[in-house]
């Protein structure tokens, strides 16, 4: 008994040392650099790992915690010699004298079980057209899920990784590719970097890739990757790459800080993007073709995480109340880059947009301050990013671009505040910034008529608002400024405000609005009809019916379902146009089409079968989440879920993707309302995993 409680009171001390060792080690310690071989088993979900880390003793100490969540340690070496150590599901704690010295080292070898920051997608699938994938996300997942390294973004060190992966995989990681050698089943990929980083921003991906290779003007490689299946997507998925890097060089006035540039889509990505340094990973969804691209494409997240590699990578956030100087400076750039792609009209109507709902978020007393811990993306992102644009017009093109420069050049690989970038920016200036700070950083209301004053500099914004303004008049008393307003050439925003005033009209003026509208050509004008126009006149059938061969997925998606349920009488024709036409990457047009034929009994009845497995296909696990949900929304609307698209529901309820979980959630619970669905989940969750099916046996509870 005695001895349990002498451990006990060990343990204890070691634990309190251990939380004044990790609020103290920065000051205690500095890595320079971590070199590490990495055996990935995709099919296990398992990592076996050996890492060497370099490093000096700053202050004397008893305790050195290297981050490493539930992981099993096998072997620690300090400077060659075994160590003592303790481990807890945070990390592992080496306990010795440390005094202060130079040219330290710490070896582990390690295995981990990742069930975070490191995702392996459909590695037990069969199916052969699944992607089999590795890849990683560090930010806000903690890339010490798998490797081990340090959760304090202020700890910056050089990682020089090398990777085991199977045979026919590309494995793409940080810096540069040093070495790549075969064994039977195994490549082995060696990878450098030059400069210090955040341990977050380790970054790794092993796909079926090919790729694209450009250089940019300065010389800079930039390789752009894709799967085969995804190969005709390429060139409008990456369109404007180089041109994005090549402003950014100029606009920054600092070079690129790292050897090179990669960008890789990957299946089932949690967020859009994630700017790992030198290596974008980023939501195959994204992917798109030339006609999608009118719509959704990759410009804005491509110029997003290109900008963060200056903003967040070379200089990084000193902590959360700071994420501004990260997020807000990348949603920034990002705008002035698709400033210099799309024009000026562009750039102002995205501005208008934030404003609208920064104004919509401080008027409902929702507002938040900037510089603030826990705040939401609308503040970190686009707040900060009209903190940016405000303090431009206010200091100047000049200062502001010659303030930038300093502040990237005096904290490169380093972790600085607020204050010190406004420090920055009034030296150049000649201005005191406290004011400034007060209104656009420490104020929770957003500065609405100062934004608005700023917005008016444009001409095409004080065009737009005075169209937006006549929404509250009638019809007849605005026919003339709405017909200005569709006037050759249109703007897409003006027009675009002009046609959805006339949702709900159905007088001869509206409808002669509509066809003005349709002659402009503008394809955002037009689309603007699809979605507005509820009620078509057989008079106006063929003018509508142009609008399936608009270069616009969105506008065939809805103006093929309105026709369809408008003229029954021209079904057959709508289905033989469209039988070809997949539409965005979750297949927007296809599943519409299938849908439809299947609740049109007098079309093609001998394949109504065929059809119905394509559709229940797409919901198969193995699929990407984007068209699992798609096949979901529709199955659930013609009440056809079949026991493989349950069971991928059930599965989607424990999927890491946040909006995908909680879209299967809310389905699930809708399902649950139905006595033969529940049924049917019931027995199926007899035969499944535990863990997969908690969600739905918390539902199922009394």
């Amino acid at each position: 008994m005695s001895k349990n409680i002498l451990l006990f009171l060990l343990l204890a001390v070691s634990a309190l040392t251990a939380q004044k060792t990790t609020s103290d080690q920065l000051a205690q310690f500095d890595f320079q650099k971590l070199q590490a071989r990495l055996e990935i088993r995709p099919e296990q979900h398992e990592v076996l790992g050996s890492v060497h880390f370099t490093f000096t003793i700053l202050e004397q100490a008893d305790t050195l915690k290297i981050d490493g969540r539930k992981m099993e340690f096998s072997e620690v070496l300090l400077n060659g010699e075994k160590a003592r150590f303790y481990t807890d599901d945070t990390g592992i704690y080496v306990l010795s004298t440390f005094a202060p010295s130079v040219s330290n080292e710490l070896d582990l070898k390690y295995t981990a079980y990742p069930e975070s920051a490191m995702y392996f997608i459909n590695w037990q699938d069969k199916t052969p057209e699944a992607a089999r994938e590795v890849w990683t996300q560090g930010q806000g997942k903690y890339t010490s899920n798998w490797l081990p390294s340090f959760d304090e973004l202020r700890e910056k060190l050089e990682f020089d990784l090398t990777y085991i992966f199977p045979k026919s995989y590309q494995l793409i990681a940080n810096g540069l590719l040093k070495s790549r050698s075969e064994s039977d089943s195994l490549i082995t990929w060696q990878y450098d970097m030059e400069k210090p980083m955040s341990s977050y921003l380790v970054g790794m991906a092993a796909a079926q890739f090919d790729s694209l290779t450009e250089n940019a003007t300065s010389g800079v490689p930039l390789k752009m990757y894709f799967r085969k299946p995804e190969a005709g997507k390429a060139e409008a998925t990456y369109r404007y790459s180089k041109e994005i890097f090549d402003f950014f060089e100029k606009e920054i006035g600092v070079p690129f800080p790292w050897q090179n540039y990669k960008q890789l889509p990957v299946v089932n990505f949690l967020y859009g993007g994630m700017e790992n340094t030198g290596t974008t990973i980023f939501a195959e969804s994204l992917m798109t073709d030339s006609i999608g691209f009118n719509d959704q494409n990759y410009v804005n997240v491509n110029a997003h995480e290109l900008a963060h590699q200056w903003f967040g990578d070379l200089v990084t956030e000193h902590s959360g109340k700071h994420h501004w100087l990260n997020e807000g400076f990348a949603t920034y750039y990002a705008l002035l880059a698709e400033k210099e792609i799309f024009g000026e009209d562009y750039y102002y109507w995205k501005l208008y947009q934030t404003a609208e709902q920064l104004k919509e978020a401080s008027d409902s007393g929702k507002g938040q301050a900037v510089l603030r811990t826990g705040n939401n993306s609308l503040s970190y992102y686009q707040k900060g990013a009209w903190v940016l644009h405000m303090l431009r017009e206010q200091v100047g093109d000049v200062a502001f671009r010659e303030g930038i420069k300093n502040y990237l050049n005096h904290y490169s690989f380093q972790n600085p505040t607020t204050e010190q970038f406004l420090t920055e920016m009034e030296l150049v200036s000649g201005q005191d910034l406290e004011q400034f700070k007060k209104d656009w950083l420490e104020q929770s209301a957003f500065k609405a008529s100062q934004a608005l004053e700023s917005l008016k500099k444009s001409e095409f914004i004080q065009q737009y608002l005075q169209v937006a303004g006549l929404r509250e008049f009638p019809l007849e008393d605005k026919k003339e400024l709405l017909r200005a307003a569709l006037d050759f050439p249109v703007n897409d925003y003006t027009g675009q405000e002009a046609v959805h005033q006339l949702q709900g009209e159905n007088s001869q003026v509206a409808y002669d609005l509509y066809e003005k509208a349709l002659e402009s050509g503008n394809l955002y004008v037009r689309q603007a009809v699809a979605q507005t126009m509820e009620n078509i006149p057989q008079t106006f059938k063929k003018r509508f019916e142009g609008l399936l061969d608009d270069d616009s997925y969105i506008t065939k998606e809805i103006s093929f379902f309105k026709l369809w349920s408008q003229f029954p009488e021209s079904r057959a024709a709508y289905f033989k146009k469209l039988k070809e036409v997949e539409g965005f990457y979750n297949k927007n047009v296809r599943m519409l089409w299938l849908t439809l034929n299947l609740v049109t009994p007098d079309y093609e009845p001998g394949k109504k079968a065929d059809y119905y497995q394509e559709l229940a296909g797409y919901a198969e696990k193995w699929q990407p989440i984007e068209i699992q949900q798609n096949a979901f929304s529709y199955l659930y609307q013609i009440s056809a879920f079949n026991d493989a698209s349950l069971e991928s529901v059930i599965l989607g309820t424990r999927n890491p993707n946040s909006g995908f979980r909680n879209y299967c959630r809310q389905l699930l619970q809708e399902l649950l309302k139905s006595q033969e669905y529940r049924e049917r989940l019931e027995a199926l969750a007899e035969g499944m995993d535990a863990k997969a099916v908690s969600y739905l046996q918390s539902k199922l509870s009394p």
